[in-house]
């Protein structure tokens, strides 16, 4: 990078150097571009707007900033020297760094949105890496990050804006409170900051972000968010984690820099790879710990010795239905066995079709590669999930008895288990997420301004965490399990706003059923106050395109309240005793020349 010209003597000097550009100005730190003529070099100069008050309070922050030059990482710009002026202290860094991020807005003012999150989130890396090893910054602004020609960008400016205690404090206690207070803060900075760039303005016309800090709710009255013109477009994960970062809530808000960059990374992983992005936050925990752990205490004395060669195979597959874990290995296994062998466009749904072209063997070695309940999960997150799999299985008995004639019962169970895959799998391998996720939907608490918040949505809430929603994320594990697109499609749930047309294809049809399903067991999860009012609004959704009324539902949600069963239905009409098989359901159950 080309030094900048000197200014118009005579030059104003800072100690030996020499004052080129003053970077930043906030209400905490300056941070100037100077030249030193002992090294012969620019440097970008990082100081504290107070001076500090005492001897004591420069010799505490010498110290800090000593301790923040010891924090080493890739994304944390090396110290050139750390000094003060007459009391006044300053950390130094080389100028060859790079540019401050306000300098390169000024010259590229509409970054892609792709590349925002890549510099926001290598900042977040540093910042992270930083608060874990017990320092804060304090200040962070759109020049506290540099970055060089190559995109790669470093923090700088750590512990440099240090609070000013009166000089009879112990600083020792409060430098470790401020350190807690302050990264949360830093956190909410960096939200600010990628509001910064995405929107191509600065946040509330103020380009001091701790001024903007204080005019946020709950200090001030300002709401944060962003906006929708904005100069390109923006992805609605990349927007919701955005507003996340500035929420209104205190508990909405990232509270740790980690947080903030696993969300980040999510999307810009889901972004970068398309539809395989999502896999990646759990290609690696499937591999070691597998997709859920099996909920039957006999499982391995089940398989053990030859106890499976005297199961008839339907017996076989009504044992595997009972166990989550275990169906959906199979699906996996048989999947993937049928891709391998050049039949990419097939798929097996039926588990007796599966345990016949897996055998007795690869039935016994699947079981037994599962782990007993409940894997590595401690107890809190373990009955969440058992809750989680208890509500699954319910919408599968539901979307059983609503499915209309003529559909495999095991494909509608199946379809309906895998439009909760990427929530069963996410409560499995990353509770703390799900909980998050959980956490976001609650609605705030009201407000004079807002008596009735609303909440945020699912999808909404995993962008918001994960950087993905939980439809991308199942849909992603079944593709890698080698399911064709048809199923792939079905095992996304029909969005929840958008309407619901009668189904042109078996597909449409068995995919509409198993979302009617699901969204009926999750209103029996709401309030006692809204479920009946629930169950109401997803049947009307649903009854002209499914053929279904009230009556109907009600009976499929109290199976004890049903009408005669079908079995019986059948021998009184022996016309219905054998419906015609779908096409979908031939294609499900059988391959090609079998």
């Amino acid at each position: 990078m080309s030094d900048t010209p000197p200014a118009a003597s005579p030059l104003k000097s800072f100690g030996r150097f020499e004052l080129r550009a003053l970077l930043s100005k906030s209400v905490r730190s300056l941070i100037w571009l100077v030249h030193d003529p002992r090294h012969g070099q620019e440097l970008v100069l990082c100081m504290p707007r107070d001076k500090p008050n005492s001897k004591p309070a420069l010799e505490h922050w010498l110290r800090m900033a000593r301790g923040g030059e010891r924090v080493q990482h890739p994304n944390v710009a090396p110290v050139f020297e750390i000094g003060e002026v007459e009391g006044w202290p300053y950390v130094a860094y080389e100028r060859a760094l790079g540019e401050t991020l306000e300098e390169r807005l000024a010259r590229q003012k509409a970054p892609l949105p792709i590349d925002a999150a890549g510099w926001i989130a290598q900042f977040l890396e540093g910042l992270a890496f930083a608060h874990e090893a017990g320092h804060a910054h304090r200040d962070i602004q759109t020049a506290s990050l540099v970055i060089d020609a190559q995109d790669k960008v470093r923090l700088i400016g750590l512990e440099v804006a240090q609070e000013v205690f009166p000089a009879n404090v112990d600083f020792n206690t409060v430098s470790r409170r401020a350190v807690r207070e302050s990264a949360e803060e830093d956190v909410l900075c960096v939200g600010l900051m990628l509001n910064r760039i995405l929107s191509g303005k600065p946040v509330l016309e103020e380009n001091d972000l701790q001024a903007v800090v204080q005019q946020m709710q709950p200090l001030g009255r300002e709401l944060v968010r962003l906006g929708w013109e904005t100069p390109h477009p923006i992805p609605d994960p990349l927007r919701a984690i955005c507003n996340r970062a500035t929420d209104r809530q205190l508990r909405q808000r990232y509270h740790l820099a980690r947080s903030f960059l696993r969300a980040l990374d999510g999307w810009r992983q889901a972004a970068a790879y398309d539809s395989g992005g999502p896999i990646v936050l759990l290609l690696d925990k499937l591999q070691r710990v597998g997709h859920l752990p099996t909920t039957i205490s006999g499982l391995h004395r089940f398989t053990a010795g030859s106890g499976l060669e005297s199961q008839h195979a339907s017996a076989l597959s009504e044992f595997v239905l009972k166990d989550m874990a275990l169906t959906l290995e199979l699906v996996k296994r048989v999947n993937n066995a049928l891709k391998q062998a050049g039949h990419a466009g097939e798929t097996v749904l039926n588990m007796q079709r599966a345990i016949q072209m897996l055998g007795l063997d690869g039935l016994q070695y699947a079981a037994n590669g599962l782990k007993p309940w409940p894997g590595p999960l401690p107890p809190v997150a373990a009955e969440l999930l058992r809750q989680l799999m208890a509500r699954v299985t319910k919408a599968a008995q539901v979307a059983q008895a609503l499915r209309p004639a003529g559909y495999d019962g095991e494909v509608v169970q199946l379809v309906t288990v895998m439009q909760n895959l990427g929530r069963l799998l996410l409560q499995y391998h990353f509770p703390d997420d799900a909980q998050q996720i959980r956490q976001l939907m609650v609605p705030p608490e009201p407000t004079e301004d807002q008596p009735n918040p609303t909440a945020m949505g699912e999808q909404a809430a995993a962008y918001a965490v994960l950087g993905c929603d939980l439809e991308a994320l199942g849909a992603a594990v079944a593709r890698h399990w080698g399911l064709g697109d048809e199923l792939v499609h079905m095992v996304r749930r029909h969005p929840l706003d958008a309407p619901v047309h009668p189904a042109r294809t078996d597909a449409d049809t068995i995919r509409l059923t198993c979302s009617f399903a699901n969204e009926l067991v999750d209103a029996l999860g709401l309030p006692e106050s809204r479920r009946r009012l629930g169950v109401e609004v997803a049947t009307r959704r649903y009854a002209k395109a499914l053929g279904v009324g009230l009556r109907e539902v009600m009976e499929a949600l109290n199976p004890g309240a049903q009408r005669p069963t079908p079995a019986a239905s059948r021998a009184a009409d022996p016309a219905a005793a054998a419906p015609t098989p779908s096409p979908l359901r031939e294609r499900l159950t059988q391959r090609s020349g079998s």
